[in-house]
């Protein structure tokens, strides 16, 4: 069976009450608005800051990777083109069909939570931000705008680049948790409280000689 079969298939699926449901849902991530919201919501709190940050770099690398890099060097025709006779419930897209960029942000935002650590994202919010990501995929499909290999491609960028962000965000917090070392007076190269040969507090004062037993 080829993908264009598939999303044949696919369209007995349609009816009145869910095409509207679906056609709104694959829309809040036209642009990564959804997920861009997740990632600033998760600003917000101190425990999901660090997932947060993930979240918002993952969409951008995922981005970088998919709309100015993949699509344009392939250009492959999305289906709705190639059959152009098939009703459409969503405004027709124009660009490259490979990979899905609203599947790569989806799976760019559920993986940069899913290898947060130190601290881990909530069980909860993991789960539920996977679920919306695989629906994501799916909804590209029922709206005859890509093909599942599309939808596959753009799920492993978006994983690769939720992986890159959240080990990127591990070296930023565990650089920024470094205890700092005081120094000392202006121009020295000695901690404070350390016995300098400017610090007037080892007895001997400043420029004396080292006295060794």
């Amino acid at each position: 069976m080829n993908e264009l079969a598939i999303l044949d298939a696919m369209q007995a699926w349609h009816n009145p009450v869910l095409d509207p449901l679906v056609a709104v849902f694959t829309s809040t991530s036209n642009h990564g608005e959804l997920w861009i919201l997740l990632g600033i919501v998760l600003l917000c709190f101190r425990r999901t800051r660090k997932a947060g940050a993930g979240v918002l770099v993952a969409v951008a690398l995922g981005a970088v990777v998919t709309n100015l890099t993949i699509k344009p060097l392939l250009m492959r025709p999305r289906p709705c083109d190639v059959n152009a006779a098939v009703a459409m419930i969503v405004p027709r897209p124009s660009g490259s069909s490979f990979p899905s960029g609203h599947t790569t942000a989806a799976f760019a935002a559920a993986a940069a939570l899913w290898f947060a650590r130190r601290p881990t994202a909530p069980a909860g919010l993991i789960a539920g931000v996977t679920v919306a990501a695989a629906l994501m995929g799916l909804s590209r499909m029922y709206c005859y705008v890509h093909y599942p290999t599309d939808v596959l491609a753009g799920a492993i960028v978006g994983t690769l680049a939720g992986l890159a962000a959240a080990r990127l965000m591990d070296a930023l917090w565990k650089q920024r948790a470094k205890p700092s070392i005081p120094r000392g007076p202006a121009g020295s190269d000695y901690p404070a409280g350390s016995d300098s040969p400017n610090n007037p507090d080892d007895g001997r004062g400043p420029g004396a000689p080292e006295m060794r037993p």
